[in-house]
């Protein structure tokens, strides 16, 4: 490993980081996959309040099964674009705010990419955290959630699952099919694990009435979802895209009115939902 690695925190979830693995060898990077003793990390980023519940360390893991054509921050699709940390930096890193995530009533949220493509670094690096006694969440797509077992479900506290879209619209928006992500939450929902579910709200894209009250009837039967929080689109990693040379559908689309994220909000209400 670097003797005088790189700083973990990133100055703003948007900062584009490339390459941060890029001399290391394949062998090394499935081992580390396959063991979580390395975790290939974009950024730690800290104070997040928009990450799971309080004030929040967000760990951003890179590697992404996933294409959404709105996504932020595509330099994390790759795990050679995270750095290599050990877990033992990782949770170390953690400590440091242990006291004031507590007093926050906050605490770590792994994102990404997709954190269960490092699921056994996710899972490693919760379990610490809960020795700490430090509240767990995970942000997910949900596709690989078999890949947890229950004993894994128990070091998360939270799940904040992404719904993206419904039906055939879903694979044109994400590159995949949305069936394993519907299995992963109706497990949780039979575990009664907490979910926060997260929608991102495109114009001409997800705010087409119906789709969106498809979500909210799935997320309503399954009777284990606290919250919903519509995202509106924002273009903040646009940039990104051209960066990077990547073909970025959305470019003249623009975020969605305030009335328009309310009404989405109310869909979601109206099948007795909290929705923010």
């Amino acid at each position: 490993m670097n003797p005088d690695p790189e700083p973990l925190e990133a100055k703003s979830p948007y900062e584009l980081r490339v390459n941060q693995s890029g001399g290391v060898q394949e062998s090394f990077v499935k081992t580390s996959i396959e063991t979580g003793d390395v975790g290939f990390l974009h950024s730690f980023t800290t104070g997040s309040a928009v990450d799971g519940p309080g004030v929040r360390v967000v760990a951003w893991t890179a590697g992404c099964n996933w294409r959404c054509r709105y996504c932020h921050n595509p330099d994390t699709w790759s795990a050679i674009n995270g750095m290599a940390v050990p877990l033992e930096r990782a949770v170390t890193e953690l400590s440091k705010y242990r006291r004031g995530l507590k007093v926050m009533s906050g605490g770590l949220t792994i994102s990404g990419g997709e954190p269960l493509l490092q699921d056994r670094f996710a899972v490693r690096l919760c379990a610490a955290a809960k020795t700490m006694g430090v509240h767990t969440a995970i942000e997910t797509n949900g596709w690989l959630g078999e890949r947890l077992s229950d004993a894994d479900l128990d070091q998360v506290d939270l799940v904040l699952l992404g719904l993206k879209s419904w039906g055939d619209r879903h694979r044109d928006l994400t590159g995949k099919d949305m069936t394993p992500t519907l299995d992963f939450a109706r497990r949780l929902a039979a575990r009664k694990q907490p979910v926060w579910i997260r929608f991102v709200l495109v114009p001409g894209l997800t705010d087409d009435t119906e789709l969106i009250a498809s979500i909210a009837r799935f997320a309503a039967e399954l009777k284990n979802v606290h919250r919903v929080e519509v995202l509106p689109f924002h273009q903040l990693g646009h940039f990104k895209w051209d960066k990077l040379g990547l073909d970025y559908t959305l470019r003249d689309v623009h975020s969605p009115s305030n009335e328009s994220v309310e009404k989405a909000c109310e869909v979601f209400r109206s099948e007795g939902l909290q929705a923010f």
